[in-house]
């Protein structure tokens, strides 16, 4: 579900723009980050940030 709403999300912004998402640690950080690559977007940053969460940073590519 996390990928999907990136996703969905992705496709309303221009190629080159900046997205970041606040996610849960394991599974859900982990999938839409493979995801995202696999999709050609590219994964700028994946932070730490508090009790578990992590903002990962995506730069959407072309589709």
């Amino acid at each position: 579900m996390n990928f999907v709403k990136t996703r969905l999300f992705l496709d309303k912004i221009q190629e080159g723009d900046l997205v970041t998402v606040l996610l849960d640690g394991g599974e859900p950080v982990e999938s839409v980050s493979e995801s995202v690559v696999q999709d050609g977007h590219q994964l700028e940053a994946k932070t730490e940030a508090k009790e578990g969460h992590f903002m990962v940073s995506i730069r959407k590519g072309r589709a």
